[in-house]
């Protein structure tokens, strides 16, 4: 069992009636949990999502909160420091106030610092310390006005070929800021990018995708990820951008398995990280399967760091790699599929 769910279970007398469970590890501790808890979880992972639906647990996956009635909750803490303001001023808003919240945590994940985030909401106490993880209680004391999930947006500009594009990032989604070294790599080459159905996978904000629709207004783009605030931050880029709403599909997965077929392309800036730990699993899988979504004459655009292997896997694949750039510590990788004589 995560250690995490160790410390929950140490201090479960201190839980009670409707408990929401927030970002919580796959694990068994839905199944031990007291019986005077009727749980429910919320989950922005779509991996972790069809784990707890696979358990017949109560288990709801987007941005939002569910729409059922809870009496307290238990925060794990995400790694995201905006995501946990969001998460906190959203839960706090649908309690009474005196209500307890509780967050847990790895010590190397950040959760003393997280703990000063609970500071503008009550009074907070650490209940444990084991198993190199911390629990924290709030008593609350405010109840904050509930907020559009737009308002939660951090916007930042981008030029394409064919004029600017504003970029919507919500709170934990890669690269919430500023572009990122990799993409800003990859940009220049996606007008060599093969027009038709196209998968970003790992969809983040929608860099990619937005800019792929403003190229040419004929592409249509499959938005691909895991992390709900990910697909709902490429949907708002489009609307702010005014893109045309049937160039975009916006589809939560839990890897390239889950990519249509048939596809033009397939261009990714492809993810890495699992909460605060590295997981190449599902980039590694991109390099080794995405071949079966594309239709002959197919491509994959990439985009890498210089170290990783990712050229051996799509070599195997692929037959060849090609380097269409090497520069501030990234590979821009190509390969496209044979076409049939």
């Amino acid at each position: 069992m995560d250690p995490r769910s160790e410390v929950v279970l140490r201090q479960q007398d201190y839980l009670k009636g409707n408990v929401l469970l927030i970002n919580a590890p796959c694990d068994e501790l839905h199944s031990q949990m007291p019986e005077a808890v009727n749980a429910q979880f919320w989950t922005w992972n779509y991996n972790e999502f069809l784990y707890f639906q696979n358990l017949q647990a109560n288990i709801h996956f987007g941005t939002g909160l569910p729409d059922a009635d809870f009496d307290q909750a238990v925060i794990f803490v995400p790694k995201s420091k905006e995501l946990l303001n969001y998460v906190l001023h959203n839960v706090l808003s649908r309690l009474k106030t005196g209500s307890s919240v509780f967050l847990v945590g790895e010590k190397k994940g950040g959760v003393e610092r997280a703990a000063k985030q609970l500071q503008p909401y009550g009074s907070a106490i650490k209940l444990d310390s084991a198993r190199h993880c911390q629990m924290w209680q709030l008593t609350s004391n405010v109840c904050p006005e509930q907020r559009t999930l737009q308002s939660w947006v951090q916007e930042y500009s981008i030029e394409t070929p064919n004029g600017s594009l504003s970029i919507c990032a919500l709170p934990g989604v890669f690269s919430q800021s500023k572009l990122d070294v990799g993409t800003a790599v990859l940009l220049p080459y996606l007008s060599h990018v093969t027009s038709g159905k196209i998968a970003d996978f790992g969809c983040g904000a929608g860099v990619i995708s937005a800019y792929l629709a403003k190229l040419n207004p004929k592409n249509r783009i499959f938005a691909l990820d895991v992390d709900a605030f990910a697909l709902a931050s490429t949907q708002l880029t489009f609307d702010k951008n005014n893109l045309l709403p049937e160039q975009l599909e916006i589809k939560a997965v839990s890897g390239i398995e889950d990519a249509p077929l048939f596809l033009h392309a397939i261009v990714s800036n492809p993810p890495f990280h699992q909460g605060i730990y590295t997981d190449y699993n599902a980039s590694e899988n991109l390099c080794k399967t995405s071949r079966r979504h594309l239709k002959s004459g197919g491509e994959l655009w990439i985009v890498a760091n210089r170290f990783l292997n990712y050229p051996v896997l799509i070599e195997q694949s692929f037959g060849q790699c090609i380097t269409k750039a090497d520069q501030q510590g990234f590979k821009v990788l190509f390969a496209s599929t044979q076409k049939k004589s």
